[in-house]
């Protein structure tokens, strides 16, 4: 795998799939960020408008959605999707 971009531009909603999927793979770094901002308690707002790249001033739907589905795909990352990093792909 090589290396993530630092801020790739991000889709309305993350995948949701069971298994790593190439744009897991290209989000990496964006999962991480969205992981420290919960632990620092930024609001969802901020967190949007930095990491996502969406004004939710502009469009609030697509800015709060975007983020709750990229904050629950980084939950699952962190939870179990990195196990699929370490064998290198989706499971058999």
């Amino acid at each position: 795998m090589k290396p993530p971009p630092l801020d790739p531009a991000v889709a309305d909603t993350a995948p949701d799939a069971a298994f790593l999927t190439p744009y897991d793979e290209e989000h990496l770094i964006t999962y991480l960020r969205l992981l420290d901002a919960q632990s620092d308690d930024a609001g969802w707002e901020e967190v949007a408008r930095v990491v996502l790249h969406i004004d939710p001033e502009l469009e609030p739907a697509r800015a709060h959605k975007a983020w709750t589905t990229h904050l629950a795909r980084a939950q699952w990352m962190a939870k179990s999707g990195y196990k699929h990093l370490l064998r290198g792909g989706p499971p058999n």
